[in-house]
């Protein structure tokens, strides 16, 4: 586990120190794009955040490959090559995407692409854990076209949800926060080898989104881009595929015991299913209800709008950290939920208090805010914010009888849209100075 921490830290600490460089290259270079109608910042900011992230994962593989127990994986598992080699093509198509804006259909190309090179190299889908079947293996073009289709919806299902300040890479580091628990438990705890690879890369995904976090919660100052909203999302699936398609049930030693003990144990083995569809349950259910929107509309799948999940809740009046804070609590209930069923009994009250800590934070994010008043005979003592609108207010003097004005609301002022202040933008560049 010090390793893994290790590990973790370093990758944390050069993706932070390299995001200022970085910020600074993408002004300079100009990858700074014209404010979007669907866009939520009002104020020109660069992207090519992917980069230092990219970095941040070589630092964390080259730095695993010398440290004593974590250079085995590079030396049973080509694994971690593999992901370097997918991670370096889809970053490089990110990045042009972040600079040119290239056309979707290339983007998608690129991701099969990407998906493929990963494939040849040994990462790829080898069997499938069906509950009431068991162990299903799978063919090599079965496993090929599994491989891409998991690789290419996780990595738009993220590119999707990065939407907000912070919401992509803290939505990620959750979810691979729950997915790191359930791998280092399969490798340590079974003792199974095969999930060493998919610890590995579920410490170093953390490392990249905690070190790139602290520049982009809002008011960010950087975006991470295509470069980093696809890197992390490919990082992402391939710990997925390493675990869900690369370990042998049968190695748990589920089989023993009573008839009820079997069935509890009989768990871990179909969790591979779960788990890596509850990491990405919002960014895919997000996905899905973008595509079938848009083709309701007769629109492109690919085509941008202001519909995503994110866009919903700042348009029924939650502020844009809030709506940051209730998408990070769905996505840990979501995946430490699933984790539970996947520990035993003494580790599960753990986890279970994670989920319910999460539901309780989640339950106080959507309560509506109460402004509270002061009574009647007190209003003339306090701030007009606290009295009761639309209520005469008795008071001596040349103020008697004074009425306190209603604050116009958002909706009515020009240029606003409900709480969330989004109104008109501009739509160029031109004559703004950014800081750098």
């Amino acid at each position: 586990m010090r390793e893994y921490l290790l590990t973790l830290l370093i990758t944390a600490a050069v993706t932070y120190l390299l995001t200022g460089p970085v910020r600074k290259f993408a002004i300079v270079a100009g990858a700074m794009p014209e404010i979007r109608a669907r866009d939520v910042h009002r104020e020109p900011t660069p992207r090519l955040g992917g980069i230092a992230m990219f970095f941040g994962l070589c630092a964390g593989l080259l730095v695993a490959d010398h440290l004593e127990n974590l250079k085995e994986v590079f030396v049973n598992s080509n694994e971690p090559r593999a992901l370097l080699s997918g991670a370096a093509l889809i970053w490089l198509i990110g990045v042009l995407d972040d600079k040119f804006e290239i056309d979707a259909l290339i983007k998608l190309g690129g991701q099969m692409i990407a998906a493929g090179v990963m494939v040849v190299q040994g990462l790829t889908i080898l069997w499938l854990p069906v509950p009431g079947v068991g162990l299903v293996a799978v063919t090599q073009w079965q496993g090929t076209l599994l491989t891409v289709a998991l690789v290419v919806i996780t990595i738009n299902a993220v590119n999707f949800v990065d939407g907000l300040d912070g919401l992509a890479a803290g939505m990620v580091c959750i979810a691979t926060a729950a997915f790191f628990m359930y791998a280092y438990r399969i490798w340590y705890g079974y003792g199974i080898e095969a999930a060493a690879p998919a610890t590995l890369f579920a410490a170093i995904l953390m490392g990249m989104c905690l070190g790139f976090l602290p520049h982009n919660m809002h008011p960010a100052r950087i975006f991470m881009g295509d470069s980093g909203s696809m890197l992390i999302g490919l990082v992402l699936a391939g710990s997925a595929i390493s675990v869900t398609g690369q370990i042998d049930p049968d190695r748990l030693n589920l089989f023993s015991g009573s008839e009820r003990s079997t069935v509890h144990q009989m768990v871990p083995a179909y969790i591979p299913l779960l788990l890596p569809l509850s990491i990405i349950a919002i960014p895919a259910a997000d996905l899905v209800l973008a595509i079938v929107r848009r083709t309701w509309r007769g629109q492109s799948p690919f085509a941008a709008d202001r519909g995503h999940l994110h866009h919903r809740l700042l348009e029924i009046g939650h502020s844009h950290s809030r709506a940051v804070l209730i998408m990070y609590f769905w996505s840990a209930l979501i995946g430490f939920g699933v984790l539970a069923y996947s520990v035993n009994s003494a580790s599960m009250w753990i986890v279970l208090g994670v989920v319910f800590l999460s539901a309780v934070g989640l339950v106080m994010l959507l309560l509506p805010r109460f402004t509270p008043h002061a009574p009647r005979w007190a209003e003339r003592f306090v701030p007009p914010r606290y009295r009761r609108y639309g209520e005469p207010v008795a008071e001596s003097g040349e103020d008697a009888q004074e009425t306190p004005v209603e604050p116009t609301p958002a909706a009515a002022v020009p240029g606003l849209n409900g709480a969330t202040a989004i109104g008109g933008r501009p739509h160029s560049t031109k004559g703004r100075k950014v800081r750098i």
